[in-house]
C-alpha cells in the first residue's frame, strides 16, 4: 500500500519535535541497503523506523531487524505497513535512553546498523553506537548532508571536530551518495547524504579508550584556544609538563587542537596516560 495512503488511512499527524520525514522510494530504499552491504546472514539494528519503509526493505535483504521507534502513535502505520514482514521486531523507545545490554542481547551476532537518523539527535546517537559496548561491523546512516561532511572533514577545516576524530580513530568512514530533499516526506530544508562507516576497533593502539576520548573532546572544547590551553584546563597539567610533552611529540606550543589528526591524538593520549598515571 502507498506511504500516502497509509498515513491518511491512520489519521497519522508528522511530529516536528522527532524530526520526522519518511521516504518512501524504492531505488532510494535499496540504494541504502546496497551501501550497507547486507546479506541474508546480517541481523540489523535500525533506529527511528518511522513509517517502516526502510525496514521493510532492510528485512528484505537482511536476516533479521530490530527497530528502534520514539514515537507510539506510528504503532497503527507500522501494523499496515510491515504487515506481512515476519523477520522484524519493533521496540518502542527512545534509543538514546535505552539500555545498552537491553539492545545488545537482542543481536545473536556482529551486526549492522542501518537508519535514517532524524537530525536533532544524529551527533548523540553516532557517539553511543561507538562508544558503547556493542558488537558493531557497519554504521550505514542516513544524515542531513551538513552532518555527512563534519564526519569526513579533513584535518584543519572548518568541519573537522570531535565526531570526526572520534570516527577515525575506530573506524572508516565514506560518503556513498547525496540524497535530494524532495525524496523525503514531507519535504525537508536541507539535502541528505548516505554514509557508511565501517568499525575497525582495532585501527590504533589506544592505550586508554575513556582517557582518549577526554582527550579528543578537550583539544575541541576551546577552538579559539591552543591545544596547550585546552589541555590544561581540563586536565590540570603544569606548563612544565605541557611543554615536556609537546617536545616529546614535537607539536609546537601554538598549535591547536583542529590541526591534529586523528593518528596524533592517539600519540597524545597515549603519551598523556603515562603522565596521569
Amino acid at each position: 500500500m502507498e506511504l500516502k495512503k497509509i498515513l491518511r488511512d491512520t489519521n497519522f499527524e508528522f511530529k516536528k519535535k522527532f524530526g520526522q520525514n519518511f521516504i518512501s522510494d524504492g531505488n532510494l530504499l535499496q540504494a541504502i541497503c546496497d551501501d550497507a552491504e547486507l546479506t541474508e546472514q546480517d541481523e540489523v539494528l535500525e533506529i527511528g523506523v518511522g513509517a517502516g519503509t526502510l525496514t521493510k526493505a532492510i528485512a528484505t535483504n537482511a536476516k533479521k531487524v530490530v527497530g528502534y521507534e520514539i514515537d507510539n502513535t506510528l504503532k497503527d502505520v507500522l501494523l499496515i505497513s510491515l504487515q506481512d514482514i515476519n523477520n522484524v521486531e519493533i521496540v518502542f523507545e527512545d534509543f538514546l535512553k535505552a539500555e545498552e545490554c537491553q539492545i545488545a542481547k537482542k543481536f545473536s551476532r556482529k551486526f549492522k546498523v542501518v537508519a535514517n537518523l532524524p537530525y536533532y539527535v544524529t551527533t548523540d546517537i553516532i557517539f553511543k553506537l561507538i562508544q558503547g559496548n556493542f558488537d558493531i561491523s557497519s554504521i550505514t546512516i542516513m544524515v542531513q548532508k551538513e552532518v555527512a561532511e563534519r564526519l569526513v572533514a579533513k584535518c584543519g577545516t572548518k568541519d573537522y571536530g570531535s565526531i570526526t576524530v572520534q570516527l577515525e580513530s575506530c573506524s572508516d568512514v565514506k560518503i556513498t551518495r547525496i540524497v535530494d530533499r524532495m525524496m523525503f516526506n514531507p519535504v525537508p530544508n536541507v539535502d541528505s547524504a548516505i554514509v557508511n562507516i565501517k568499525i575497525n576497533r582495532n585501527k590504533f593502539d589506544i592505550k586508554n579508550q575513556q582517557l582518549h576520548t577526554r582527550v579528543i573532546k578537550a583539544g575541541f572544547s576551546m577552538r579559539r584556544k591552543t591545544l596547550a590551553n585546552c589541555l590544561k584546563s581540563n586536565f590540570c597539567l603544569t606548563t612544565t609538563q605541557i611543554d615536556s610533552l609537546f617536545h616529546k611529540l614535537g607539536y609546537l606550543s601554538t598549535i591547536r587542537g583542529e590541526m591534529l589528526s586523528a593518528k596524533e591524538y592517539v600519540n597524545l593520549s597515549n603519551a598523556l596516560s603515562e603522565i596521569l598515571v
